[in-house]
């Protein structure tokens, strides 16, 4: 999980998001074409949801206080929820108003070559986002598909990057379809119906964003083999005689808490225990350094528990 990666890929997608939306804007003032105006409200959702996340990104370093003692890691996943919210209110909502406008009322598009030029453009501008943000991506999704790395990342601003930076490369190709067709059969009607799609697919990319962001803000535990690879490494000091049972949830992307109560031997004395509990916190941060917070229970198992009397209550 990579801060650095995911806040270069988020300045690279603000960057080409706030030059793409003024030529958008410039170029629907010029060709009255609601494709156009579609994708300049998509472009500044866009900027200013990388905004939010930088944001989240920065208020999520606080120290933890009295009132949130476990620190302010989960803010970056607010911030991803409210970007979800913002691209489908901001960009979708009114890409399907503005769509069903035009094609109640379809106008001829003014001077398309501005169209033609700004949407080439953009796509070039765009394309080099797309990339910075795959490229970052590729650093920590491993083996994992692009689905996959999407579904359980749990550093949020990279899988909305890219979701973004996806949905804004479709989106200008439909609006180039749009205002093609609309240039071509001199009916504005098919601008109307690029403006429709285009909001279509905010909607679809929002509510992916929404879904993930809320997974993440509820909280999620670890994958099932790190699960399993944690489990190893307590198992693996010698005071500990297995796992009777363990739950873990990421505070934040880079902070993990395990709680576990581990079964030790009744013979062992409360500072081998100790040692024991020491040793195994070590084993887990060297394979997982985001572990911050461990807590670990120690308990005679339940088959020796079960061998010994239970001494009478006093009367």
């Amino acid at each position: 999980m990579s801060a650095e990666g995911g806040t270069k890929a988020i300045v690279a997608a603000l960057a080409a998001n706030l030059g793409i939306a003024v030529s958008k804007f410039v170029a629907f003032v010029f060709t009255g074409s609601s494709s156009m105006l579609a994708e300049s409200i998509h472009s500044v959702a866009d900027s200013g949801n990388q905004g939010l996340l930088l944001l989240g990104g920065k208020r999520s370093r606080r120290a933890r206080t009295q009132q949130h003692q476990f620190g302010y890691g989960r803010e970056r996943y607010f911030y991803a929820f409210v970007v979800a919210v913002v691209l489908f209110t901001v960009g979708a909502v009114f890409s399907l108003y503005e769509g069903y406008h035009k094609i109640s009322h379809p106008e001829k598009v003014e001077s398309p070559i501005w169209a033609f030029a700004v949407l080439i453009a953009a796509i070039g501008m765009e394309s080099f986002s797309f990339r910075t943000a795959i490229k970052e991506s590729n650093g920590i999704r491993g083996d994992q598909s692009w689905w996959a790395f999407i579904r359980h990342a749990k550093a949020p601003e990279l899988p909305v990057v890219l979701l973004e930076d996806f949905a804004a490369l479709i989106g200008l190709l439909l609006a180039l379809f749009g205002v093609s067709m609309a240039v071509a059969t001199d009916d504005g009607v098919w601008d109307g119906v690029g403006t429709v799609a285009i909001g279509v697919l905010l909607a679809a990319v929002a509510t992916i964003l929404a879904i993930e962001t809320k997974s993440l803000l509820i909280g999620e535990g670890v994958a099932p083999d790190h699960e399993r690879a944690i489990i190893k490494a307590l198992e693996s000091v010698d005071q500990v005689d297995h796992v009777i049972h363990m739950r873990t949830e990421y505070l934040g992307p880079e902070e993990l808490l395990i709680a576990a109560k581990i079964a030790v031997h009744h013979d062992d004395t409360a500072a081998d225990v100790a040692r024991g509990i020491d040793a195994a916190e070590a084993r887990i941060r060297e394979r997982f350094p985001e572990a911050k917070l461990i807590y670990l229970e120690p308990a005679l198992d339940e088959a020796y528990r079960k061998t010994v009397p239970e001494t009478p209550a006093s009367s």
